[in-house]
């Protein structure tokens, strides 16, 4: 096994509970902007459309895939300056 990626799998397990903190925030901000209210549609809630939901859905997926991605690429970029190589 490669040197970085002996550093790159601790870091990125290390970091990936705050990711999935900074998605949920990032989310919660963006339906306050986007949305009527401040809280997003939950699947089970009666009251809300199906274009609600699912809207609240496919935003939130979207987010925790970019900020996911963002982290996982500044890891890697950090390890390839620590270690000269890239984690694969």
């Amino acid at each position: 096994m490669k040197p970085s990626r002996l550093v790159f799998k601790p870091l990125s397990l290390a970091v990936s509970a705050g990711t999935g903190v900074l998605a949920g925030a990032a989310f919660k901000k963006a339906w306050q902007i986007l949305g009527d209210e401040d809280d997003a549609p939950d699947a089970t809630d009666e009251h809300r459309r199906w274009r609600e939901v699912l809207l609240a859905a496919a935003l939130h997926g979207a987010i925790f895939a970019l900020v996911k991605a963002a982290v996982d690429r500044g890891g890697a970029t950090a390890v390839r300056r620590i270690t000269g190589t890239w984690p694969a």
